[in-house]
């Protein structure tokens, strides 16, 4: 998979998991998540799934 291809996923991965962690975190807690909180766990959830689209090759036919 080429570079603009993982960054691009891995962009949308970050923006989706940081929103629903906000979405759970005001459902159980009643308040807004501090947006560092967020960015950590956008980021932490986008280093796994970086090094997962390295290891994505081509299937040949």
């Amino acid at each position: 998979m080429p570079f603009w291809q993982r960054l691009v996923f891995t962009l949308i991965l970050i923006v989706v998991a940081s929103f629903i962690a906000g979405v759970v975190w005001h459902r159980l807690l009643g308040f807004s998540l501090p947006s560092y909180v967020g960015g950590v766990i956008g980021g932490l959830t986008a280093v796994p799934f970086w090094e997962l689209l390295k290891r994505k090759r081509p299937q040949k036919k």
